[in-house]
């Protein structure tokens, strides 16, 4: 196949079909499966370590190097913002809070 728009277009078109049928398979299949509870109780922990692994790398670990002093913008911002969540339970809000105190830290404490 050549490298015209088209070919191009189909190939893009068919890697997200296949990576759309890859995700809603097993959802389709498991979907309609009870699973035994003990199963359902250890699948409730893996979105709060999913979200974990992502998020605390990027807050003690900027520049691949551990910083937990007060210099630190992001862990400044993420625990201000793990604050709001706790205390608001609103994630939106969390967010705007978060990202605002970081780009202010940020603007102080330039890495």
């Amino acid at each position: 196949m050549s490298n015209t728009p088209l070919a191009i277009g189909l190939i893009i078109l068919g890697m997200g079909i296949v990576t759309y049928a890859i995700r809603l398979l097993p959802m389709m299949l498991l979907g309609r499966v009870e699973g035994r509870p003990l199963m359902r109780q250890a699948l409730r922990f893996v979105p709060p370590a999913v979200l974990s692994a992502l998020i605390f790398p990027e807050l003690l670990l900027p520049g691949g190097i551990l910083d937990l002093s007060p210099g630190n913008p992001r862990l400044l911002a993420g625990t201000l913002a793990a604050f709001i969540a706790w205390r608001t339970k609103n994630a939106l809000l969390a967010i705007a809070v978060g990202m605002g105190a970081l780009w202010v830290l940020q603007s102080v404490f330039p890495h």
